[in-house]
Parts: C-alpha cells; structure tokens; sequence
C-alpha cells in the first residue's frame, strides 16, 4: 500500500529490511548501541562490523534520540538507529517518545541528503509496544513531518509479519481518508 503526501510517498511492505536498498534503513537499537535481537540483530549481522565499530565511537543513544553510520555490507548506504520506548502501559511518555523516534529520524535523514528511509516497526517487539498504537503514532508522526519538510520522496515501512502489515495498512487508510 502507498500514500502520497505533499512530494513524498510512505510504502508499506512486508519483508526483510537488511535487503532495503534506500539511502538508509533504520535500526531499533538499544541505548547503549550494543546490537542486539531482533531487527538490530539482523542488521548488525547482515552489515557487518563496520555498524558495531562505529555503534562503539558514537557510545550511545537516548531514548526517542537517533544516531547514524555506514551500512557496511548493507545495501542501503547508511544506518539510522533510534531506540525506542519500553512500553509500560501507555501513560509514561511512550508515544511522546515513539513519535521522537521516528522525527529524529526524518531530522537525521534530512541533515543528510538522504532521500529514502526504510523503517521496522519500532518499539513492537521485545520493548512491548502494541502493534496498533505503534502503527497509528508513526504513521501520524511521519504524515505530520513530511506534511511539513521537503525533501523526502519516499518512506518506506518493512514490515516482519502478514498481520504487521494489515495493522499499518488500517492505520494508514484512516489517517489519510
């Protein structure tokens, strides 16, 4: 599924984002940069040690913060990571800093040149983050930011699972009617 927005388009696929051939693919680290399971394990293996060699210099990243590096053997060029929120039960800032997540993102990616970003669906996995808030606060908070910035022609989400991507789907339809 596609939406446009101002110049940009946001795409929603399902599939495995080390293969994500955009100028960059973001990873769901954790705060000390330190790789991990999950999607930040699949990066870290797919691009090699050049990613966990510069993880090592930057130290570290802050909660809806985002840092970038060399994709290393990846075929996108750079690696934005950004660490989201543990989800508690909703009422301790977790969309506030889900939606930071995703801005520093956009903000990094920009700062950068880059044109195209491919996304997992952060904070859903081991840190608890219902599927379907997820969904709805990225997808607004990314609308929101290229409603307002040029310079992004595409967002793309990589999605893990058949259900993953019928939620973005959902969330994205009723945000964009």
């Amino acid at each position: 599924m596609e939406a446009k927005v101002n110049d940009s388009t946001i795409s929603l696929i399902r599939g495995d984002i080390t293969l994500e051939a955009t100028d960059a693919i973001v990873n769901a680290a954790n705060s000390r940069l330190i790789g991990g399971g999950g999607v930040d394990g699949a990066i870290h293996r797919a691009g090699g040690t050049e990613i966990m060699a510069e993880c090592r210099k930057i130290g570290g990243c802050p909660t809806g913060g985002a840092v970038i590096t060399t994709a290393g053997r990846l075929k996108a060029r750079k690696v934005i990571h950004t660490v989201g929120p543990i989800y508690k039960d909703g009422r301790h800032q977790e969309a506030e800093l889900l939606a930071s997540s995703y801005s520093s993102c956009l903000n990094l990616a920009l700062e950068h040149g880059l044109k195209s970003l491919s996304f997992p669906s952060i904070s859903t996995g081991a840190y608890g983050y219902p599927v379907e808030e997820a969904a709805e606060a990225a997808l607004r908070t990314i609308i929101s930011f290229l409603s307002a910035n040029k310079g992004i022609d595409l967002v793309r989400f990589v999605l893990f699972s058949d259900a993953d991507l019928k939620t973005y789907a959902e969330a994205l339809r009723k945000l964009t009617s």
